[in-house]
């Protein structure tokens, strides 16, 4: 132990007693309940499935940490909040994070850890060594984990596809200013299906935000037909995905679709007589009016005509009138309500993995760089979101967001311990979620690990 790490901190007293602190704890972690993350990896094979993707250029016999560890470092260090590559340069001593990264910690009888993970520049080097078919097949593997974690075929399954910005770090690859955002982006495209990752696919942001839509949306209709023939596929989308062609495709191979569309001077004098009903209504009973209403509309440059469900709507701040395209044959008011506005849960999963998951960290300057860490942000939400949706469920955390599931079950402060027979981890007595923290446990081991099959 070094003389620094034994001076002590003084802070105020507590009365008669001094308050001070060192650092001359022995081997700690903080993130005792990455362990719960750990077994999550192991029933779904992620960290594996990722790493098999990538090849490996490097001389087998001069390899000091093996690829499928090194990327385990980076998901879990992110999953843990750890979302610079900078902080592995002393988060790689953490013997816990060896165990996350199935590279088991051997200390010495001074208790230093001897085999330390991956410095940042190994992994820098890591990530900019993934090219565009590595990267298509860790997409991939998103798509595979997705099919993969429902027990029986679904009858539907509503596809949610929403374009987002991602800030620069400087002069970058793929680098461009988007007038909506008033700033230099990038514009990801991300599809959910509830709350379910399936896709993080980083695009320039000089483009129309529905670039590559029909291309992803062919790929992913013709896997899921694949696993699941008879399953109803419902695309979901705000205005920007309002293009004739992607919906043309989507008629044309039996996909549904509810899709925003933006107003215009035709479609507000279409909807004319509704809001003028709206409006009388309103001044009549003094409170909100909202009916539903439909018409067939195409603007100058479409094939054809499609239906569109209006929303004639009077606050009390005013009117408020919404159009929806769609081919789904249910009633207005049952496609804007029960279908449309769903959408809006969407937002809160992005939060997640932009501001919890640390998306926004694209800071590497080559654009496929960037994509692979924007997969490594997508592969730490698949671990959380698959802890909340199992071992979860029905618990007083069953709904709450990835910050919160990392605060409360994740960072837990313990005592390692490392022999040559075990790992043992001696948990904070005073951690108030004890009986929750083992009932998620039993709940991941009964699970055991399951076989997920391969991308195509």
């Amino acid at each position: 132990m070094t003389e620094c790490n034994r001076q002590a901190v003084l802070f105020s007293s507590l009365g008669r007693q001094k308050v001070q602190a060192d650092f001359a704890g022995g081997t700690l972690t903080s993130d005792g309940g990455g362990l719960l993350l750990r077994e999550v990896d192991r029933q779904l094979g992620l960290s594996d499935a990722l790493a098999d993707c990538l090849t490996d250029p490097r001389d087998p016999a001069r390899i000091v940490h093996e690829q499928r560890t090194m990327l385990a470092q980076r998901i879990f260090g992110i999953a843990l909040g750890y979302e610079d590559l900078n902080d592995h340069d002393e988060l790689r001593h953490d013997p816990l994070l060896g165990v996350l990264a199935e590279q088991p910690p051997r200390v010495d009888e001074q208790g230093t850890l001897r085999a330390p993970l991956a410095s940042s520049p190994t992994l820098c080097r890591l990530e900019n060594r993934a090219d565009r078919k590595a990267l298509a097949r860790m997409s991939a593997v998103l798509v595979e984990q997705f099919i993969a974690s429902f027990e029986t075929p679904p009858d539907e399954l509503v596809l949610d596809f929403d374009p987002t910005d991602l800030p620069v770090h400087g002069q970058q690859e793929g680098r461009f200013f988007h007038g909506f955002y008033g700033h230099y982006c990038f514009l990801p495209l991300y599809v959910f299906c509830g709350s379910r990752l399936l896709v993080a696919y980083l695009r320039p942001s000089d483009i129309d935000a529905c670039l590559h839509t029909r291309a992803i949306l062919k790929l992913l209709v013709a896997r899921l037909r694949q696993a699941w023939p008879k399953v109803r596929i419902v695309l979901r989308a705000d205005s920007s995905f309002a293009r004739w062609k992607l919906l043309r495709w989507c008629e044309k191979n039996g996909v549904f679709y509810v899709v925003g569309l933006a107003r215009n001077q035709v479609l507000e004098r279409l909807a004319a007589p509704f809001m003028q009903a709206a409006e009388a209504e309103f001044e009549r009973r003094q409170q909100k009016v909202r009916h539903f209403h439909e018409f067939d509309y195409a603007a100058q440059s479409w094939d054809r005509q499609r239906r569109v469900i209006v929303k004639a709507e009077r606050l009390e701040q005013g009117p408020n009138v919404r159009f929806v395209l769609t081919n789904l044959p249910d009633a207005p008011a049952a496609i804007y309500d029960g279908r449309y506005t769903p959408r809006g849960e969407m937002e809160n999963r992005l939060k997640e993995q932009q501001l919890m998951l640390f998306a926004t960290r694209v800071s590497c300057h080559a654009f496929a760089a960037n994509q692979f860490r924007l997969l490594l942000s997508a592969a730490a939400y698949v671990l959380i979101e698959h802890l909340r949706r199992t071992a979860l469920k029905n618990t007083e955390l069953a709904a709450a967001q990835a910050d919160t599931i990392r605060l409360k079950l994740l960072k837990v402060a313990a005592r390692v311990v490392v022999s040559v027979r075990r790992v043992v981890l001696h948990l904070s007595s005073a951690y108030p979620l004890q009986h929750l923290f083992r009932r998620i446990v039993a709940r991941l081991t009964a699970a055991g690990p399951a076989a997920h099959p391969a991308p195509n």
